[in-house]
């Protein structure tokens, strides 16, 4: 099934997709393990809170009141931790020159760098700004020291991510962080999708676009680290709860390694796209430092 967070009424909901439109989803009332989890229950803001608070993903999720009108918007808007992998496919290793990695290269984002499906994307004016189109996966269930098979077991589903970074940002030191965490700068969405309908080790076609010039297009299954190794080895050092989120990395043809490199203009279209999954459609925007 299809999950997400949608702009209703003039605030946010938790929903599900269906055939209908979007329905909303309403937060169990105690959590799975107790029982009668879905007795009594309220209406959730959004997707994060909905599985923070105990709900689970699936065929047989209860749902609410059809929501007229409802427009998707950034799935997880407040995950409590945002955890990216870089360097995770083998062609864009390749690129930058450096070997198969014997563990995953990880970095953090913040809740403030999410945008939604068609949000802009708004850096600043005389930056290095490229694209990497990513699959995310979304945590259902808390794990410490996962191993596969629990790890596996935690993942509520799929969304799709763009980590466009600010290379002249990230290169200014070994530590990426301040090239990756700028506000307003991930395009996450426009669904999540569940594991009864896709699997990205059998493979997913995703894709990247400029202004209709397909940049990038690689299968996910030629991740180095899958979703389940991501989230078994970041579980050994950091508790992973529901709501939360892992980048899985973005395959090769970004345009700090083309010769020669190409960054993202001001009014700039990109395009991300997972098969199964959906279509993220932003426009980027540079203005210049107001103070």
């Amino acid at each position: 099934m299809k999950f997400g967070t949608v702009a209703h009424d003039g605030g946010t909901r938790a929903a599900a997709l269906t055939t209908e439109g979007w329905r909303a989803l309403v937060a169990p009332a105690s959590r799975p393990e107790d029982g009668d989890a879905y007795a009594v229950g309220s209406p959730t803001a959004d997707l994060s809170a909905f599985l923070a608070a105990g709900g689970a993903l699936g065929p047989g999720t209860p749902l609410g009141d059809l929501l007229e009108g409802a427009e998707p918007v950034a799935p997880l808007p407040r995950p409590a931790k945002v955890i990216c992998c870089g360097l995770n496919y083998g062609e864009h290793i390749r690129e930058t020159g450096r070997e198969l990695p014997g563990h995953p290269t990880l970095f953090v984002k913040y809740a403030d760098s999410l945008v939604g499906p068609t949000d802009d994307v708004s850096l600043l004016a005389g930056t290095d700004v490229d694209w990497e189109a990513e699959l995310a996966v979304v945590v259902g269930a808390t794990i410490r020291h996962a191993n596969r098979a629990a790890a596996t077991a935690a993942i509520a589903g799929w969304t799709v991510a763009n980590d466009v970074s600010v290379r002249d940002w990230q290169y200014r030191t070994l530590q990426w962080f301040q090239g990756k965490a700028w506000d307003d700068s991930t395009p996450t969405g426009p669904v999540v999708v569940t594991p009864d309908e896709v699997d990205p080790v059998a493979g997913l076609t995703i894709t990247c676009r400029v202004n209709g010039e397909e940049v990038q297009r690689a299968s996910t299954a030629t991740l180095v680290f899958d979703s389940a190794d991501l989230l078994a080895y970041i579980s050994t050092f950091t508790t992973m709860r529901p709501g939360d989120l892992v980048l899985t990395g973005t395959p090769g043809g970004v345009g700090v390694a083309r010769d020669p490199k190409r960054f993202l203009a001001d009014g700039d279209v990109l395009e991300t796209e997972i098969e199964r999954i959906g279509l993220l459609r932003n426009v980027i925007r540079l203005p210049a430092r107001t103070s």
